[in-house]
C-alpha cells in the first residue's frame, strides 16, 4: 500500500494477510473480514479468538494488520512506550510526574519513528479504511461481511461510509461512534459499565447482601485512596518477584475500566469491600499485573496517531473535567482530569504533534446495509448505550446487548456467537432469541 495517498510518490507499506479456510465443506462465497481494535492491536492475535467462537464455520475469515500495527512493515510499536508502562505501576497514576514521563517515552518514540522517515500523519482510519477497500479488490472479492471489534468498529463504519461497494453486512462489537469518540466521551462509558456491574450485584440477593452500597463504597475508596495513595510489593499473576505497586483513586478506576483482564467484572464487588475493610489484594494484583507487558505487542503509534488526530481535538481539559463531574460527583478532580485508559493524553499529543482530522473522521455513518450491533452490559470502555446510538442511522440494525459481558464481545459469549452465525446466514432477519434468558454469572462471594 501507499504510505499516503495524499502522497503518491512517498514510500510503500507491506501489511500482512491471514486467510483462514472455512471448516464447512461448501462454505459460503462471501468470506469475512475482520477490522482489529486498539487502535494498534495485535490483529493475528485475534484470529485464535474468532476461530474458537466460529466465525470461518461457513465462510472463508480474512485477517489484515493495520497500517503500522504488529507484523506490518513498518511496526510503529513503541517499547519506550511499554518499558514506562511497566514502571508505571509503581508510580501514583495521575501524579504529573508520571505524565511527564509518559510523555518523555511518547516523545522518544515519536522521534524514532520520524526519524526512520515515517509520516505519521498518514497512519489514520481514512488510510486503514482504504487499504480494506484495496485488499477486496487484489483478492478479487465481490462481496464480503465485515466484522470490528472495538476501534474496529470506528474504523468499519469509516470503511462503510467511504466504500460501501462490495459489502455484504457489517457487524460491530463494542461500539465506537466516530462521530462522537472522544476523551470526554470515555468518562460516560466508564459510568455505564460499572453502573452495570452494580446494578447486576443489587439484583442477586447474595450479591445485594453481602455488598451493599458499592457505589457509595467506591466513591470512598477512590477518595480515600487519591489523599493517601497505598504502596505494596506484590508478586504479578504468573511471575516469580514481588513488584512495587501503587494503589491510588486514579489506579482503581482505571483498573475498572480496563474490563475483566486482571480484574474479571465476577469479583469487582468483592474487590472494593476487600479494599474497604483493608484487603487490596486483588486490585494490588491486578495492577502488577501491568509490570510485564509484551513488548511490542501493540503499536503505540497508531494508537497516538489516531488518537491524537481524531479524537482529542476540539474539546479543551475543562470539557474533559466538566464529563468526568457528570459521571462520577464526588471524585476528586485529580481522577476525572484524565480520561480512563488514555492519561495524559493532551500532553502527549503536543508532543506526537499530528493535524487535526476531526473534520474528515467524525462523521455519522448513515447506510441500509445489513448492521448486527453487539455490546455487553458491563462493558466500561465503550457503554452499551452507543451501539444503538450508532443504530439510529443504520435502519437495517439490529442491536444486541448481552448481559453481564464487558468489552469485546463475541469470544466470551455462546449467545452472540450464535446471533453472529444466523445474521451471517440471514443479514436481513438475525436470531436473537437466546439473549432473553440471559443473566449475569455469579458474583465472587467471599465470607
Amino acid at each position: 500500500m501507499p504510505e499516503s495517498r495524499a502522497h503518491r510518490d512517498g514510500r510503500t507499506i507491506r501489511l500482512t494477510v491471514a486467510i483462514i479456510a472455512a471448516t464447512s465443506k461448501k462454505p459460503a462465497k462471501d468470506p469475512v473480514v475482520y477490522m482489529e481494535g486498539g487502535p494498534g492491536g495485535d490483529a493475528i492475535d485475534a484470529i485464535q479468538y474468532l476461530v474458537a467462537s466460529g466465525v470461518n464455520r461457513h465462510r472463508d475469515l480474512i485477517v489484515m494488520t493495520q497500517r503500522g500495527g504488529r507484523y506490518s512493515q513498518p511496526n510503529l510499536a513503541c517499547p519506550e512506550i511499554d518499558r514506562f508502562n511497566a514502571r508505571a505501576v509503581g508510580l501514583v497514576y495521575d501524579a504529573p510526574s508520571t505524565g511527564r514521563g509518559l510523555v518523555r517515552a511518547a516523545k522518544a518514540c515519536r522521534d524514532r519513528l520520524a526519524a526512520d522517515g515515517i509520516r505519521l500523519s498518514a497512519y489514520n482510519t481514512t488510510e486503514n479504511a482504504t487499504d480494506f477497500a484495496a485488499l477486496r479488490t487484489a483478492l478479487g472479492i465481490k462481496k464480503w461481511n465485515v466484522y470490528g471489534a472495538s476501534y474496529g468498529t470506528d474504523l468499519a463504519l469509516t470503511y462503510l461510509r467511504r466504500h460501501p461497494r462490495g459489502i455484504r453486512s457489517v457487524t460491530i462489537d463494542g461500539v465506537t461512534p466516530p462521530q462522537i469518540v472522544s476523551l470526554p466521551w470515555t468518562w460516560d462509558s466508564a459510568r455505564q459499565g460499572i453502573d452495570a456491574i452494580f446494578a447486576a450485584c443489587e439484583a442477586q440477593p447474595r450479591c445485594e447482601a453481602r455488598y451493599p452500597h458499592l457505589a457509595r463504597t467506591l466513591t470512598q475508596q477512590v477518595r480515600r485512596l487519591e489523599a493517601q495513595p497505598l504502596t505494596l510489593d506484590v508478586v504479578p499473576p504468573g511471575g516469580e518477584k514481588p513488584v512495587k505497586v501503587v494503589l491510588d483513586g486514579g489506579a482503581i478506576v482505571n483498573l475498572l475500566v480496563a474490563d475483566g483482564g486482571a480484574l474479571p467484572s465476577v469479583d469487582v464487588p468483592a474487590a472494593i469491600d476487600e479494599l474497604a475493610h483493608g484487603n487490596p489484594r486483588r486490585f494490588a494484583q491486578a495492577q502488577a499485573a501491568g509490570a510485564t507487558p509484551a513488548i511490542g505487542e501493540s503499536a503505540h503509534g497508531l494508537t497516538h496517531s489516531i488518537a491524537c488526530s481524531e479524537w482529542v481535538p476540539g474539546h479543551s481539559r475543562s470539557d474533559l473535567l466538566k464529563e468526568g463531574r457528570r459521571a462520577f460527583p464526588g471524585w476528586p478532580d485529580t481522577v476525572l482530569a484524565q480520561a480512563p485508559q488514555l492519561p495524559f493524553e493532551n500532553d502527549l499529543c503536543r508532543a506526537w504533534r499530528v493535524p487535526d482530522r476531526t473534520a474528515i473522521q467524525r462523521v455519522t455513518t448513515s447506510s441500509d446495509v445489513p448492521t448486527l450491533i453487539l455490546n455487553g452490559t458491563f462493558d466500561a470502555k465503550t457503554g452499551a448505550s452507543w451501539g444503538p446510538y450508532a443504530g439510529r442511522t443504520l435502519p437495517r440494525s439490529t442491536a444486541v446487548r448481552i448481559p453481564g459481558i464487558g468489552h469485546f464481545v463475541l469470544p466470551q459469549s455462546p449467545c452472540a456467537q450464535s446471533v453472529l452465525a444466523s445474521f451471517l446466514a440471514r443479514p436481513t432477519g438475525p436470531d436473537t432469541r437466546c439473549v432473553a434468558g440471559l443473566a449475569p454469572k455469579p458474583f465472587t462471594i467471599v465470607p
